[in-house]
């Protein structure tokens, strides 16, 4: 599978940003295979008719949206390219560590690395305007910059990431308080970084160095579902990426995810889908998501 790195603009300012006017990548986004990033994606749609299969599920594309799509993470597109209009913001998580001093700042965001959630937004036609004024602003400051354009890309990105995960907080029912600690942060950049290697809750608390009871309050308050439930949600997704992509036997990826053996796989994949591995595989493939 295919992996798009990102490569600096050919630019005077020096960041891991870049905003694409959907005329120019067009082709690239009318490509039908299954490919995946090194960066941050966020897709504003004006105009779309299609579909794109990501998070191994199927969402059907409307005018007036925004899709989230975090590194690495499998994406299929098929869009109509008729009556296409689109702008895009894509940065790596350097850009967010070196700008804004803060290494959590991807996992405060509730729309990347969501699992429980839709990547996807509605957005009015006004605030699509409003949002896409503001990426043509950052265009210019990256295309033609000035001694200070750094630190105006930096405020107008931080000020839209941070209008997006309003909207979404709002649109989902999430909350937005401030934590008062950062453990479901880091809990969750933990599980993005030892999925593969961890899978109890002991393990999490061990990297901590914080107790369960305060693990789970963290995380229940800020992302409204238990410890348990994340983790477990991680690591079925990772089991379903392995099924899809790998070409790996049940055994092999058993082994990879340190089961103890491919039987406990197949019963942890029962317990959370309903379905056989084999069954999922199929479904998957006969354009069947569930």
């Amino acid at each position: 599978m295919k992996t798009i790195k990102f490569h600096r603009s050919d630019c005077g300012v020096e960041v891991l940003l870049n905003v694409l006017i959907g005329d120019d990548v067009k082709e690239s986004y009318l490509d039908t295979d299954t490919y995946n990033t090194d960066y941050f994606e966020i897709v504003i749609f004006k105009k779309v008719k299609g579909t794109l299969i990501l998070n191994q599920q199927k969402m059907s594309l409307t005018d007036n949206s925004v899709i989230f799509i975090s590194p690495f993470q499998k994406r299929k597109w098929q869009l109509d390219a008729e009556d296409l209009d689109f702008t895009v913001l894509v940065f790596q998580e350097g850009f967010l560590n070196d700008f804004f001093s803060d290494k959590l700042f991807a996992y405060r965001l509730l729309y990347f690395y969501q699992l429980n959630y839709p990547l996807d937004m509605p957005i009015s036609l006004v605030e699509i305007d409003r949002i896409c004024s503001l990426l043509s602003e950052i265009k210019v400051e990256l295309v033609t910059p000035k001694p200070d354009s750094s630190h105006i890309i930096r405020s107008l990105t931080y000020y839209l990431l941070q209008k997006f995960n309003r909207e979404y907080a709002f649109q989902n029912k999430l909350s937005l308080e401030n934590a008062e600690n950062n453990y479901a942060y880091q809990y969750k950049l933990l599980l993005e970084l030892h999925i593969r290697d961890h899978q109890r809750i002991d393990d999490y608390v061990k990297l901590l160095g914080v107790s369960r009871i305060s693990i789970n309050a963290a995380v229940k308050k800020q992302f409204n579902v238990t410890a348990t439930h994340l983790l477990k949600q991680r690591l079925l997704f990772e089991i379903k990426n392995y099924l899809i992509h790998s070409g790996k036997t049940v055994g092999e990826i058993a082994f990879e995810l340190h089961f103890s053996e491919p039987n406990h796989l197949m019963r942890f994949f029962k317990a959370q889908t309903g379905m056989t591995t084999g069954q999922f595989y199929s479904n998957y493939q006969n354009g069947i998501f569930s």
